[in-house]
């Protein structure tokens, strides 16, 4: 019985290993599949900035919305200047909802985390005067759709 074991070690290894890398491949493929990423373009605006979003749902069909901005120069640095970004999405029905701001004080990450009872359809930020709008009124720095 012990011949056995030995001869059959490597084997058991091997197939270990193989089913070890398929339950991770699988739960790289769930989490990713949960979550969906708009990239914005490069902004005429701020072309050193790269933004991306996510959008997941929570368990109370909530929408998880987490925006991540690097090398975003700070508002107060554009021509005009302006106070804050503010980001803005659009929702399933076509409305326009404030949902927050991005602060960024010499910062190379800044990341705005909200949660939201809407479908998100794009998302985009604007550079604006002041944050408490319903509507916005700045310059668009830049855009992207949800797949």
């Amino acid at each position: 019985m012990k011949v056995h074991k030995v001869l059959l070690a490597p084997f058991i290894s091997r197939k270990m290993k193989t089913i070890k890398n398929l339950v991770i491949i699988g739960f790289i493929a769930l989490i990713s599949s949960c979550a969906s990423t708009a990239m914005f373009p490069v902004s005429v605006t701020v072309p050193a900035a790269v933004i991306k979003a996510t959008k997941k749902q929570d368990p109370n069909n909530n929408y998880v919305i987490e925006l991540i901005a690097e090398n975003l120069a700070e508002a107060s640095r554009l021509d005009p200047p302006m106070n804050n970004y503010s980001v803005w999405i659009v929702t399933s029905n076509g409305d326009t909802k404030n949902v927050g701001q991005l602060s960024n004080k010499n910062a190379r990450k800044t990341v705005l985390r909200t949660l939201t009872p809407f479908n998100v359809k794009e998302i985009f930020i604007t550079a604006e005067k002041q944050g408490n709008l319903t509507a916005p009124e700045g310059v668009e720095i830049s855009r992207a759709k949800f797949k």
